[in-house]
């Protein structure tokens, strides 16, 4: 029998609000602030939000010296159609050389890591 259900992921960031409107552009949903604590609702899966983090650092990703702390992985049905919306929604790319890899490396705008996946 499980202790306790997974109720959402959050990530630290020095932006709550410009972080959750990012992912709001990428997964849909809409953003609820209560000072500095931000809630992606409405979105399939489990719930994402955001926290505000004074002296913030973003992970280094890959470094065997630096944790990447955390990332996601986002279920896409076109990688190069995903990857244009991504960039223009602010993110920067981490590893995306390999094309015929069933996944692409991304950072959001506060540099977490996530990966978007053909899977």
């Amino acid at each position: 029998m499980a202790v306790a259900a997974l109720g959402a992921v959050v990530l630290d960031c020095p932006d709550p609000v410009a972080l959750a409107n990012f992912y709001a552009a990428l997964l849909g949903g809409e953003v609820e602030q209560r000072e500095d604590w931000v809630d992606l609702t409405g979105i399939t899966g489990t719930s994402l939000a955001f926290q505000a983090a004074p002296g913030f650092v973003p992970p280094k990703w890959p470094r065997p010296d630096a944790s990447q702390q955390v990332h996601l992985d986002l279920t896409v049905t076109d990688l190069d159609a995903a990857e244009r919306e991504v960039l223009a929604l602010g993110a920067t790319v981490l590893e995306a050389d390999d094309r015929e890899r069933s996944f692409r490396v991304y950072a959001d705008p506060a540099g977490h890591p996530f990966c978007l996946c053909a899977c």
